[in-house]
């Protein structure tokens, strides 16, 4: 009867670890495949890399039409930076290059880098907003009590539908490591 115990328990150990190596499969799997679908679909907001000299010159500017892009900045737990949009609020032609910036300081007496993460709202229309120059594609260090003035050059494509009247273009910064 033991015998017969160990070995239910042996065939239950074995489901169990290869459940849990399926499952760490699967997480790992997931974080390239969400990227790719959402890159695909504009699911979540998430905006591509910069937008290619190609698409740049190919845009017509709709003079017809204003679009009012929000700009919001935020940052996330372990990264004590003080960081926002030197503008909140741009009226914008879909298809016109623009150019602002964010500020960001470091108030703490350590460096510390980060890393900004874009997000568009409504999410769909991500496929419509074009960085040219963003501070978000690659992590940035401050330095104690160091402040920035990053860019960000964008259009606001004019295929976008005439209803939209409004986009919000966020971006969260994350902590990396120490800075140092």
């Amino acid at each position: 009867m033991d015998e017969d115990i160990r070995q239910a328990n042996r065939k239950l150990v074995k489901k169990l670890l290869l459940a849990v190596a399926a499952a760490s499969v699967f997480g790992f799997a997931m974080v390239p495949f969400y990227d790719a679908l959402c890159k695909i679909t504009g699911l979540n907001g998430k905006t591509g890399g910069a937008a290619s000299a190609q698409t740049v010159q190919a845009r017509k500017i709709d003079t017809s039409r204003f679009v009012t892009v929000e700009l919001n900045g935020n940052t996330m737990q372990g990264l004590s930076w003080e960081f926002g949009a030197n503008q909140n609020k741009l009226r914008v032609h879909p298809g016109e290059i623009v150019m602002t910036a964010f500020h960001v300081k470091n108030p703490t007496n350590q460096a510390l880098m980060g890393q900004a993460v874009p997000s568009v709202s409504p999410g769909w229309t991500a496929q419509y907003f074009n960085k040219i120059e963003c501070f978000c594609f690659k992590q940035q260090t401050l330095n104690p009590g160091e402040s920035k003035e990053m860019p960000l050059t964008f259009f606001v494509s004019p295929e976008l539908p005439k209803d939209v009247k409004e986009i919000a273009l966020s971006y969260a910064f994350f902590p990396i490591g120490n800075g140092s």
